[in-house]
């Protein structure tokens, strides 16, 4: 006998059928195969954005239900998040977790501890790293400011304080300052500074090949951290009264070991940056977030991961080095994943 196939009410085949579009345009002529610096996983490159606003309006109570709209975003930090804060962005979806922490925990940018929840985090591992070429003598970050180093510094795509909106090199400014030194002081000294649209980008690892650079701050450390480390390029630990301050601002510290970086001989210590936390206010109804958890459970196999693994829903809500939680899962997401068995 044959099945009836569902449909959707017109307004929704509409929207639905829009998001698949959009999420499509990242797989036509409009997208390039490139790969990640020196690397040779392949990574799409697109002409299109990748700054993601989409609202649902909520509908006319039609029976006693009150009508429900929702909001999503991707990315941004602190304007994004305060969105979040406001009620004027329902979900938003963070790279990396150290955005939600700092937010949650009241450090700067944030003014106060806010109420935010998780409703998963997605697995994905990085830090952000000082490295700098043997050639330069230093071997901790402190004896950069000590030796007013001209450094030749690879670093993101802005250079100018304040960093309230760039997550990366706010978090490179935090350990600068912790270490006693800015970007300001490594051009008074004589220094320079290249700055790149994303880690990964051929720009840096072509500096690193030439000689140009001398020095990289930043994460995605798995894209050009071990081509550096080829280059006589060693990473300085985060460690001591430096590592105090880190913490004191919010930031947790990782190892970076010879499993993920193999030019290493031992493991380093730097500032975490891993996790994709997806955002909701502390006060969104229960079944709300159940229900956005049910979304995640049911797409698992055409959501993208960042670690090239199926997608396992028993790691999007139990930390791990690919998914710290900056701050406690949703009441209704935790009910979720326990009553699916994913939370023990």
């Amino acid at each position: 006998m044959d099945k009836t196939l569902p449909r959707y009410n017109s307004g929704i085949q509409r929207s639905k059928g829009l998001l698949e579009m959009a999420a499509a345009l990242y797989d036509t002529s409009l997208s390039r195969t490139a790969t990640r610096g020196r690397t040779k996983a392949p990574q799409i490159d697109s002409r299109l954005g990748a700054t993601l606003s989409v609202r649902i309006e909520p509908r006319k109570a039609v029976t006693e239900d009150a009508g429900l709209g929702l909001s999503f975003g991707v990315n941004g930090f602190h304007d994004n998040i305060m969105q979040v804060v406001n009620k004027e962005i329902s979900l938003l979806w963070v790279n990396p977790n150290a955005p939600l922490a700092l937010a949650y925990r009241g450090c700067a940018p944030f003014t106060k501890p806010l109420p935010l929840r998780a409703i998963a985090v997605f697995p994905s591992w990085d830090a952000v790293v000082i490295a700098v070429h043997e050639s330069t003598g230093i071997t901790a970050v402190e004896q950069i400011a000590e030796r007013r180093y001209p450094l030749r510094v690879s670093t993101g795509g802005s250079t100018t304080a304040p960093f309230n909106e760039d997550a990366t090199m706010f978090t490179v400014d935090t350990a600068m300052k912790a270490a006693g030194f800015s970007f300001d002081d490594i051009r008074a000294w004589g220094g320079s500074l290249q700055t790149t649209s994303r880690p990964s980008h051929p720009d840096r690892s072509d500096a690193i090949a030439k000689g140009e650079v001398n020095a990289v701050f930043d994460e995605g450390i798995l894209s050009w951290g071990q081509y550096a480390l080829e280059h006589g390029f060693r990473i300085l630990p985060i460690e001591g009264a430096m590592r105090e301050k880190m913490i004191a601002a919010g930031h947790d510290i990782i190892t970076v070991t010879p499993d993920r970086l193999p030019g290493l001989s031992q493991g380093v210590p730097a500032i975490d940056f891993s996790g994709w936390p997806m955002i909701v206010h502390a006060d969104m109804p229960d079944d709300v977030a159940y229900a956005l958890c049910e979304t995640i459970e049911d797409r698992k196999l055409v959501i993208p991961t960042d670690n090239y693994k199926p997608l396992n829903l028993t790691q999007l809500c139990t930390p791990d080095e690919e998914t710290p939680r900056g701050a406690p899962l949703h009441p209704g997401a935790e009910r979720f994943y326990r009553e699916r068995g994913y939370l023990r």
